[in-house]
């Protein structure tokens, strides 16, 4: 028998990172939704009182081509307006908050896109392109996974700490109980594994900001009996599991007061806690021209598929792009042992149902859409909303019939 314990991790909406995240996002839909053919690699830092967003950004329809000129980003969207639309909507907005919706500092350093850069992703004909087709918008390399752990066919550690955070914010906003939660949080959750499936939760983990007049007593027993035990799986939680809800004893001082934030910092939060394997790229703020996002993505779909069809109870794809390049330079599928075929069999039988280039990818899953905002924040996967079409499971009958 092989036991081990394995943990992940989860933050809230209103810790440092994730308000970067979900700033970058807010700004990418933005631009989607004034055109889907829109370019975006927007990044954002926040600390005490201040946001500076930078990168960059190019809209074709604000380009007057016969002119040679480009209509200013500022003319059409108000950056401003959607930075503090989006820390409002985290819940930034109480009296005795440094970093306040209302009273942001914000720096904008956003600039176009390298033409180097679009020449070689764009769909046209360009001086040392061998070809006509999209292309990657970098090198890199991107995982998907999926495992039948749970009903979102993730991981279960994962699964359970994104459950607790949202939990946690649900009742936040709602603004009827426990009316001391302030926005930044974190959990985490110890599985214990026996033969590689999930049996107990060994420790449960909570930290959340709070206001100042709130005992930590209540904060614990609130944390433990409305939040863990409401949303973890009772046959899983025993009388040995451990509770460590805010360790340090107190938490008044959070969010970008207490700590600075940076789009693309919580990576593996936003995947797979861990489980697998990851190419290192980060999500928020990019558009689907960017395969560090669009290809993540397309590595979830073709691996949750592999699972749904029962072709394995674990699967792990990779993929590895050349900026500029319109088929992937490698294809990697990995069951760990578990696929009722052989891997290149199954490898076989995805690449015919699926296509990898940049421009399939993006069709495929019709991504030229402003539905980004929705997968900032609690994981990129194992959500159920249509919108986020890599999730779903609608090549299953034809992947095992391709398979064989």
């Amino acid at each position: 028998m092989s036991t081990f314990i394995f943990s992940s991790e989860s933050v809230g909406e209103g810790h440092p990172d994730k308000v970067a995240d979900t700033i970058s996002d807010a700004i990418l839909d933005a631009c989607l939704t004034l055109d889907p053919k829109s370019r975006v690699a927007c990044e954002t830092f926040v600390k005490s009182n201040v946001v500076v967003v930078g990168g960059e950004i190019t809209i074709p329809s604000l380009q007057d081509k016969k002119k040679g000129t480009t209509k200013p980003l500022d003319e059409v969207i108000n950056i401003g307006k959607i930075i503090r639309d989006a820390v409002r909507g985290i819940g930034y907005t109480n009296n005795d908050d440094v970093f306040h919706a209302d009273t942001l500092f914000i720096n904008n350093y956003l600039t176009a896109q390298s033409p180097d850069i679009a020449q070689g992703v764009d769909a046209a004909a360009a001086e040392g392109k061998k070809h006509k087709e999209q292309g990657a918008g970098d090198q890199g390399i991107m995982f998907g996974y999926a495992c039948d752990e749970t009903p979102e066919l993730m991981p279960a550690p994962i699964m359970f700490a994104h459950r607790l955070g949202r939990e946690l914010t649900r009742i936040r906003k709602a603004g009827k109980l426990a009316k001391w939660l302030r926005p930044d949080a974190k959990s985490q959750v110890s599985v214990e594994y026996v033969d590689g499936k999930p049996t107990r939760i060994v420790n449960v983990v909570i930290s959340t900001q709070h206001s100042a007049d709130v005992e930590h007593a209540e904060i614990e027993k609130f944390c433990i009996e409305q939040v863990i035990k409401k949303v973890l799986p009772k046959e899983m939680l025993t009388k040995d599991t451990e509770y460590l809800i805010n360790p340090t004893g107190k938490f008044v001082v959070g969010g970008p007061q207490g700590d600075s934030g940076l789009t693309g910092r919580k990576i593996i939060v936003d995947t797979y806690g861990g489980t697998g394997r990851h190419g290192g790229g980060a999500f928020s703020g990019k558009d689907p021209s960017k395969v560090d996002r669009s290809a993540a993505y397309m590595g979830r779909w073709v691996a949750k598929n592999v699972v749904a069809a029962g072709l394995a109870s674990r699967c792990e794809v990779q993929f590895a792009y050349a900026i500029g390049h319109p088929l992937p330079v490698s294809v990697h599928v990995d069951t760990f042992g578990t696929g009722i075929k052989s891997d290149a069999e199954i490898l076989a039988g995805i690449l015919k149902v699926f296509s990898f280039k940049p421009a399939d990818i993006v069709k495929q899953l019709n991504l030229l859409r402003p539905i980004y905002s929705k997968s900032t924040n609690y994981g990129h996967f194992g959500k159920d909303d249509a919108d986020l079409t890599w999730e779903s499971t609608d090549k299953a009958a034809a992947l095992k019939k391709a398979v064989g």
